[in-house]
């Protein structure tokens, strides 16, 4: 079976004078968790925006589920993936929160009925129920870029594309979306997400590109592409708190692997425990 998502050899220029993509090449398998990661300006969102056919290729191929987004409607091929953007009030457009997450379905044809289940499915998803009668900008924050992935989500596209799903959030608004991602990918959602969260790129990315200056200079599992540092430094990220401390512990002789917090504190309870008979004796 072919990738759902093929890139080959894109290239994007915005005008004669800037380049934002040069030779990028990406499969995405059915049922990944992937995150993109990254300084501004490496080529991340542009990528991200040729996914789904907002952007198409100077020059390369992207194939969405085997179709062409050069000659496939933009229409069909954001049923296929769901772009959410990074800043609300760039995809928020009605008065009601209800209106915002059926104006997609109801574009799709579907009954009223049938808006109305999605509709409601979605808002249960993200924990809005309540609000479907608010003005989408009396949400806080939080509760906005909820909606905006709600609105995505009640078109039920195979992939869910999230550009910076955490800026500007607070912790819980943070936690919030954390949780979501992680449900929708037990479900099977393919996902990817841009993020500059390495805390949240731990916790919940299996596989992590890393870009710079147009191009994917790192692509593999998120354990081995976090605690590379040589590659890290390349795209000017650092690593996460916790991987830092445990390179700096392995150095001391000190063996413990872990990205997350929850990780680390497994890997010292085993530590601890077993060291525990040679404090005894």
């Amino acid at each position: 079976m072919r990738p759902l998502i093929e890139a080959e050899e894109v290239w994007f220029s915005y005008s004669e004078e800037v380049t934002a993509l040069r030779g990028v090449s990406l499969e995405v398998e059915r049922g990944e968790m992937i995150a993109i990661i990254g300084q501004n300006g490496g080529g991340k969102t542009t990528l991200a925006k040729h996914l789904n056919g907002l952007l198409k290729p100077t020059r390369g191929v992207v194939r969405v589920r085997g179709l062409d987004t050069k000659e496939t409607p933009l229409e069909e091929l954001t049923s296929i993936v769901g772009y959410v953007f990074q800043n609300p009030a760039h995809q928020i457009f009605t008065s009601r929160v209800y209106d915002e997450v059926a104006y997609g379905p109801t574009n799709q044809g579907l009954s009223k009925e049938e808006v109305d289940a999605r509709v409601e499915k979605a808002l249960a998803m993200v924990g809005l129920e309540a609000y479907r009668d608010v003005h989408p900008y009396d949400l806080d924050y939080g509760r906005m870029k909820l909606l905006t992935i709600a609105s995505i989500l009640s078109m039920e596209p195979e992939v869910l594309l999230l550009d910076e799903p955490t800026s500007g959030q607070d912790h819980r608004g943070i936690r919030a979306v954390a949780e979501l991602i992680s449900r929708l990918g037990r479900e099977g959602k393919t996902i990817l997400f841009i993020t500059h969260s390495m805390r949240f790129v731990a916790e919940l990315a299996e596989r992590t590109l890393v870009m710079a200056e147009g191009l994917i200079i790192g692509d593999g599992p998120t354990r081995e592409i976090l605690t590379d540092l040589e590659l890290l430094r390349r795209a000017a990220i650092k690593p996460p708190q916790i991987a830092e401390l445990c390179l700096r512990l392995r150095r001391r002789g000190i063996d413990v692997d872990a990205l997350t917090i929850g990780e680390a504190v497994d890997a010292f309870s085993r530590r601890l425990g077993a060291d525990a008979p040679r404090r005894a004796s």
